[in-house]
């Protein structure tokens, strides 16, 4: 008896917790109920530590950044000293990145290549808003064809798409839900994989997730402008206090170590876009290779 008990605590060391007495009956429920988890975060706002790994080493500064579904963002790369070094912008159809110290302005397409320049992970715009939020994109599928299993404690979504792609979306049940029927369980992201003809073209690791609030209104501190309230209702999703972004095998790597995060901040007119200052070289992006 002594050993069925130890044999039984290993494998459940080895393995994870075991699932949830309530489990989701398909992929598509799993689907649903994250959806329905950030239903109420219609946009997010942050201050975080960036770590960036690539062909010139590691990089480190502070950032600044916007999301707002579906695909516009912004980030503002902060010097030590506390001035702007470097600006991207994507409102859904124009993409800018404005360089200080290379004195360079770039402008195009808002797509995954031109994204690409400022994250170095192929990711599109509405991914990376998604994933800022918490929430996994989902790959375009007939529902039939996506699977879920339970492995080392967790979900695991299994999405074949179009062009030969394929999606693996990582989930757990927020702890306090984990004994309410599958219905009523709100999830944790853990893992986007995003694989085309078997190559991976990025994975996002989630981690140290956190209820946020809802941003305040913005005020004018002179009271002439009216104040610019909350771009969406009242939420307290858990967001990730870490997000991972990378190609493996390839050394690039994008770190977000978040600070500060807000549902539904106050979105002031333009601020999705950007117009080149004085003195700068402007070059035009076309940008054109989607993965």
């Amino acid at each position: 008896m002594r050993h069925c008990a130890l044999a039984l605590a290993l494998s459940v060391t080895a393995c994870g917790r075991p699932p949830p007495a309530s489990r989701f009956p398909s992929a598509e429920a799993a689907i649903a109920r994250m959806r329905a988890t950030y239903e109420c975060s219609r946009g997010i706002k942050g201050e975080a530590k960036l770590t960036y790994f690539g062909d010139g080493g590691r990089v480190r500064g502070s950032v600044l950044y916007l999301g707002e579904l579906p695909e516009r963002v912004r980030f503002d790369v902060i010097s030590p000293f506390g001035a702007t070094i470097s600006t991207l912008t994507a409102d859904g159809e124009n993409f800018a990145l404005y360089d200080l110290r290379e004195k360079q302005f770039l402008h195009g397409p808002a797509n995954t290549c031109n994204l690409s320049r400022f994250t170095r992970v192929p990711i599109p715009p509405h991914a990376l808003v998604q994933l800022l939020r918490g929430e996994a994109p989902v790959l375009v599928h007939t529902p039939a064809s996506a699977t879920i299993d339970w492995e080392s404690g967790r979900y695991v979504v299994r999405i074949p798409s179009k062009h030969q792609a394929r999606e693996e979306i990582h989930l757990e049940p927020v702890g306090e839900d984990f004994g309410l029927d599958w219905t009523k369980q709100r999830v944790r992201v853990l893992r986007v994989l995003i694989e085309q003809a078997d190559v991976v073209l990025y994975r996002a690791d989630l981690a140290d997730h956190r209820a946020r609030r809802t941003s305040r209104a913005l005020v004018d501190p002179d009271g002439i402008d009216p104040p610019i309230l909350p771009s969406g209702p009242e939420c307290r999703a858990e967001v990730p206090s870490r997000i991972r972004l990378e190609v493996p095998g390839s050394g690039q790597e994008l770190i977000l170590a978040n600070v500060e995060v807000v549902h539904n901040p106050p979105l002031a007119p333009g601020v999705f876009e950007q117009r080149p200052p004085g003195g700068v070289v402007v070059r035009y992006s076309p940008c054109h290779r989607e993965r």
